[in-house]
């Protein structure tokens, strides 16, 4: 088996001649034949100037090639593209798919033994694992980590929760300019993920749990030492996948693994965000993920960690009560801890070495749980009838069995343009309803599904409403809000059917989302509905291939031709 530089050579119709030539130009990086001739490890750079949540990766490269280096492989960092959420137009969730390719033709198209993908802001880390999945290449995931917290006022601030009350509070006039500006430059004190339980955490405590990266990896906080440490061992690992081959992804990735990530998102509270992600992901793969697998699983396993948008506590408090390893322990006999790790070990491994943190109360036992359910349910009924998913752990409770006229927005823009307006007609018990905001409606399904409060209900105290759609909310959000419907409205979905006025019906405990109009009717309606053209800009590169090939919210949002099925569904 070819490994090193001999790996993967450039096709000139001479392997000896590729192989020096590759060597010779390589030779000018100043590199010995001692350091050619070494297993090689792939690092990728994702820092960007555009993206503050990965603003360390430069000092875990750093830690990581040390690693490699001291057990005797040689380090080689490459780039991908990076992509930031509050910074990618129209929203990240349109390039991570892109980032995925890029990713896994960079580890093909370069001799690497073993890869460490370095990720963190929301859909990075799922393009990468994505990646790793599909390129199969023994890999080790380092997350970049959360922030520390801020304070404003006595208060402890967490972005992006603390962000959206305090804006909230701002829109309702109970604070002023003055102070919002003061909140603005104290939630994001340092280079990292949301410290709260958002997209970023979430995906970084399945992936510990799948195996894919080192214990702890998920909590340590960007800024500190042990994050660095936590790099440098990473490296280690990887230096003996590429002296060893192995393990690849698909050798140890098994319909537990996936169980795990699935019990585990449900544990934390995670976000939304975190099912689409991990379909992906599996869909990658020989497995699937089920969606009333995973609504049972949610049934039975409860919100242990007390963090927000769910509970009161953030990330360097998980961290320091134990992390992920102390959460797998008190899940005990829900999860699968004889899977495997990168590392060779099991997870029993990982829990036997768990930290003890007496008097911690950020990761709670199971005899005392946050929720007794876990933090998502999914929902179907006539408005979605392939299923949407509600964050019922961040929900208000007198919202989560509630019927109200529904008060329709046709797109982001429309929201945008008419949500505030004092003639509105519009009130706290309505449903807001949102719609053409899926993976083709808008187009890359963004994080619009957090409707505002209408500004005159908000100024009037209201704090939350049902608000419903088939866009995707930031795992950082709270509020009763019901997204992912599927299929979209853009694809004749029946959200498209929907009509001011018209009743709906939402009980998370029954999990049903119904439209309270007849059926003669909605045939009706439907025997009308004409998808809207698609926009000249979606008619070439990869808009096109975007729009083309885009699969649904229960299918991943990869495209269709990079699952392992390679079977397409409207």
């Amino acid at each position: 088996m070819t490994s090193g530089l001999r790996k993967g050579l450039t096709s000139y119709g001479d392997a000896g001649f590729s192989l020096f030539l590759r060597k010779a130009f390589i030779k000018a990086m100043g590199y010995s034949d001692d350091a050619l001739e070494r297993p090689i490890v792939g690092i990728t750079n994702t820092y960007s100037d555009y993206n503050p949540c990965h603003g360390n990766v430069p000092q875990i490269i750093e830690a990581a090639k040390r690693g490699v280096m001291l057990s005797g492989a040689m380090p080689f960092v490459f780039p991908t593209i990076s992509i930031a959420e509050s910074f990618a137009h129209p929203t990240s969730m349109y390039l991570r798919n892109l980032m995925a390719m890029d990713t896994e033709e960079m580890i093909r198209a370069q001799p690497m033994d073993s890869v460490i993908v370095i990720g963190g802001c929301d859909k990075t880390l799922p393009a990468q694992v994505m990646a790793a999945i599909s390129a199969d290449l023994p890999t080790v995931v380092i997350p970049v980590g959360p922030m520390v917290v801020g304070h404003h006022k006595g208060e402890v601030l967490g972005a992006c929760t603390d962000c959206r009350r305090l804006w909230g509070k701002y829109r309702a006039g109970e604070i002023d300019d003055v102070e919002i500006e003061a909140v603005n430059g104290r939630l994001a004190p340092s280079v990292g993920t949301c410290m709260v339980m958002g997209t970023a955490s979430t995906m970084a405590c399945m992936i510990e749990a799948m195996g894919l990266s080192l214990p702890m990896s998920a909590t340590i906080p960007a800024p500190h030492a042990e994050r660095f440490r936590l790099a440098e061992a990473s490296g280690r690992v990887a230096a003996e996948m590429a002296k060893t081959k192995g393990p690849k992804p698909s050798e140890f990735l098994t319909p537990a693994s996936f169980k795990n990530a699935q019990v585990v998102l449900q544990a934390i509270g995670g976000s939304t965000n975190g099912l689409i992600h991990l379909t992906a992901m599996a869909h990658r793969s020989p497995h699937r993920l089920d969606l009333g697998v995973f609504d049972q699983i949610g049934r039975e396993v409860p919100v242990l960690v007390d963090l927000k948008p769910s509970g009161e506590h953030y990330m360097e408090h998980f961290h320091h009560a134990g992390g992920v390893p102390k959460l797998l322990a008190q899940l005990g006999d829900l999860v699968d801890l004889d899977a495997k790790t990168i590392s060779g070990e099991s997870l029993r491994d990982v829990v036997a070495n768990a930290e003890d943190v007496p008097g911690q109360d950020a990761i709670r036992p199971r005899s005392n749980p946050i929720k007794k359910e876990g933090g998502l349910a999914v929902l179907h009924g006539n408005l979605a009838p392939r299923g949407a998913v509600i964050k019922q752990s961040a929900a208000s409770p007198k919202l989560l069995q509630h019927t109200g006229r529904a008060v329709v927005f046709e797109s982001v823009e429309d929201m945008t343009l008419r949500v505030d307006d004092p003639e509105l007609d519009v009130t706290a018990d309505d449903v807001l309803v949102l719609r053409n905001a899926g993976p083709k409606g808008a187009p890359g399904m963004p994080e619009a599904g957090y409707l505002p409060i209408p500004k005159k209900l908000a100024r009037g105290g209201t704090k939350d409403m049902v608000r419903i759609s088939d866009a995707r909310m930031s795992g950082t959000a709270f509020g009763t809000i019901v997204l992912h419907i599927t299929p979209e409205s853009a694809v004749g979905g029946p959200l498209a059917l929907v009509k001011n006025g018209d009743m709906i019906s939402l009980d998370v405990a029954k999990r049903s989302i119904e439209l309270l109009v007849d059926a003669a009717e909605l045939e009706r309606r439907r025997a009308g509905f004409k998808p809207a053209a698609a926009p000249e800009e979606t008619r070439r590169g990869y808009a096109w291939l975007f729009n083309e090939t885009i699969m649904q919210a229960d299918e991943g949002c990869d495209f269709d031709f990079m699952q392992r099925t390679g079977k397409k569904t409207e």
